[in-house]
């Protein structure tokens, strides 16, 4: 998983759904790829986060995840102190537990860089 560019790729079975997460660091933040399926760019939000709280803009909105989308971009760019950016391309609606368990993934992804 570790890698010497910053990448890295998980491939993950929750509830029968298969989840494609990649994520790429940069010395000011991450970029966080979770597609459904197909390899796809999906919604996006980013955040940033240098004051008590962080700062999120959409920048294409979700018929469905906006929510998690914005928790899983302000929790990343909390933890590093700077910009996350998050694209999700999801097919249908996610239920609580997926959402939590794709967070959990991509949060110990990150810890284990």
């Amino acid at each position: 998983m570790n890698s010497p560019n910053g990448f890295f790729q998980k491939l993950v079975n929750l509830e029968g759904r298969n989840f494609s997460l990649s994520i790429q660091k940069f010395d000011n933040g991450y970029f966080i790829s979770v597609a459904e399926g197909s390899n796809k760019i999906g919604s996006m939000v980013a955040s940033i986060a240098t004051g008590p709280t962080p700062i999120t803009t959409t920048i294409i909105p979700s018929r469905t995840e906006s929510l998690f989308l914005k928790l899983v971009s302000e929790r990343i760019s909390t933890r590093m102190r700077g910009i996350a950016l998050v694209s999700a391309f999801i097919q249908k609606e996610l239920e609580p537990n997926t959402a939590k368990d794709l967070m959990s993934e991509i949060m110990e992804m990150i810890e284990n860089e």
